[in-house]
């Protein structure tokens, strides 16, 4: 507490107010085509469990992140919500899936933002066909990690941390 000289009509009195304020960094996960039917779809390489489920573990694992969550099996409505998030958000972690081996659009897309974006895989895209060792959104992507099933998306989230 400071006192200021006293006025003829009152005392000053001045409190200097110190707040903290926590804003939540804002992370979205974005993946592509065939990803909503993780927990179905070949388990031998993607695993049994359905991505809802694993994102509904991820959030309540980083309570203090704001993490949010968009797939599309179309690469128009991923360009838009790249486009959308990528000005804004403090990380984006992508997933592509097959569209990273073909889409320059997504690779530009990337390339146009400002966000840090890890893309991610849940296979070793290099043990697998040789058209999968091509990527259009890494020479654009602040980090790559691959080959850790669905734990590659924790270890994206954890980069921004």
């Amino acid at each position: 507490m400071l006192f200021l000289p006293k006025t003829k009509h009152s005392v000053k009195l001045f409190i200097p107010i110190f707040t903290e304020i926590y804003i939540p960094m804002k992370i979205i996960i974005i993946n592509g085509p065939n990803l909503n039917l993780l927990g179905k779809r070949e388990p031998e390489v993607y695993g049994n469990i359905s991505f809802d489920t694993f994102y509904d573990q991820l959030k309540k694992s980083y309570p203090n992140i704001t993490l949010s969550y968009f797939q599309s099996n179309i690469e128009g409505e991923l360009i838009d919500k790249i486009q959308e998030v990528g000005f804004t958000y403090d990380g984006i972690i992508l997933n592509a899936a097959a569209y990273t081996h073909t889409s320059v659009g997504i690779g530009d897309a990337v390339k146009a933002i400002s966000t840090p974006v890890i893309e991610v895989h849940i296979s070793n895209t290099f043990s697998r066909e040789t058209f999968r060792h091509q990527s259009f959104i890494s020479p654009n992507a602040n980090g790559i990690i691959i080959g850790f099933g669905l734990k590659s998306y924790e270890l994206a989230l954890q980069s921004f941390i």
